[in-house]
């Protein structure tokens, strides 16, 4: 097998994950069913939710199981916005938010007549705390990533949350990106808000961490207003009606458990591995710079300019090496654009074209990161003659 750095897309499942999900679907029974087979589906499935709970801080009843990160991020940013108040009509955006985000808020824009206030990023990658406090006032909702997914930027997310509920407005916090790597607090961020105001909700995803794909979670406080996307059914709230995924509960449940008991020290391991291959990178390639904040970044992150240097024909020679990297989000991958996020730093249209992501996970070892740092001054070497042509 050759050398994976593109865990931020998607990581392993872990195997520990996979005999939860496989003993899961041993089981028959519809969790809302009342039978015998039911109710044992059902305790599998609280249990699962329970356990999800404890990881996330927070209360079982607010743990709403998804499909994944984008389907939780469009049930908090429209369901916010489906309940807000009727004379609230924007949406406290920052730039540099992933694209689900984005896209559910653009459907917003041109379906509901919904306004932005952007919010610019600093040139590492921040959301400013009194930049984003500014703009609160009087908006319908607000939306923030806790780490950028691209530049692994990490943000102030009790800052955040402490200004939406100063300003009287709800919050999601797309935590995909930061479960797992980082703590997540979703009662202790909240703090002591009061009704529907401040952190509202919080969206994470299994397949980041070492669970199956296709598995997500909305974190939905008890006190926040919520309109459902889907109907049908009266299962989680009604917030996310149908019969639930017991087995990806299940599993979803095990890798969060184990990356969050792993966090620590994991996180030291991999800020070591990337902080060698960032040297490393910066050493080899003199002109190429690190993007984002220095430290307060994803342990495995390591987002990097290349000047002169195409990220796509980068990335396709690294790939003939046998080196698996990223442009950007996976979610846009393929498409030839400049990264968005880049520009919201302040960078110009070209060098939002020369970049890549690498990104360490729990199967990143020394070997990979010597192989990387052997094969990829050439690849720049080769892309630059490339570029030039």
């Amino acid at each position: 097998m050759g050398v994976y750095l593109d865990h931020a897309a998607t990581t392993p499942l872990r195997p520990e994950a996979r005999e939860s999900w496989i003993r899961a679907t041993e089981s028959l029974g519809n969790a809302s069913s009342i039978h015998g087979a039911g109710q044992a589906a059902r305790r599998l499935l609280e249990d699962s939710r329970e356990r999800l709970a404890a990881v996330l801080g927070c209360d079982p009843i607010e743990v709403v199981l998804t499909s994944g990160g984008t389907e939780s991020v469009n049930l908090a940013v429209k369901g916010l916005w489906w309940a807000r108040r009727p004379e609230s009509d924007a949406v406290v955006l920052p730039d540099g938010e992933h694209h689900a985000t984005l896209d559910a808020v653009d459907w917003l824009v041109a379906h509901e007549a919904a306004a932005v206030r952007p919010v610019a990023l600093d040139a590492l990658g921040r959301i400013p705390t009194d930049t984003f406090a500014a703009a609160l006032d009087g908006g319908a909702l607000a939306t923030a990533l806790v780490a950028n997914n691209e530049v692994g930027t990490l943000n102030d997310a009790v800052g955040l949350s402490s200004a939406a509920a100063a300003a009287g407005v709800p919050l999601h916090l797309d935590a995909v990106s930061a479960f797992g790597h980082v703590p997540v607090e979703f009662a202790s961020w909240r703090g002591d808000a009061g009704g529907p105001a401040g952190l509202a909700a919080l969206s994470v995803s299994a397949h980041k961490i070492g669970g199956p794909v296709g598995v997500g979670a909305l974190v939905v406080s008890r006190h926040a207003a919520l309109t459902p996307m889907l109907h049908g059914g009266g299962q989680q709230r009604g917030l996310r009606p149908g019969t639930q995924d017991v087995a990806g509960a299940s599993a979803f449940a095990t890798a969060a458990e184990m990356a969050v008991a792993e966090l620590v020290a994991e996180g030291q391991r991999l800020t070591a591995l990337r902080d060698r291959l960032v040297a490393g990178i910066l050493s080899s390639v003199p002109d190429s710079e690190l993007l984002g904040h220095p430290s307060a970044r994803l342990p495995g992150n390591a987002h990097v300019l290349f000047p002169g240097a195409t990220g796509e024909t980068l990335l396709f020679l690294l790939d003939q090496a046998d080196v698996a990297v990223s442009t950007g989000s996976a979610c846009q991958a393929g498409v030839p654009e400049p990264s968005h996020v880049v520009l919201a730093l302040g960078r110009t249209d070209a060098e939002a074209r020369q970049v890549l992501r690498f990104t360490l996970g729990r199967t990143s070892t020394d070997a990979d990161v010597e192989r990387v740092l052997a094969v990829l001054p050439a690849a720049v070497e080769r892309a630059r003659a490339s570029a030039a042509r």
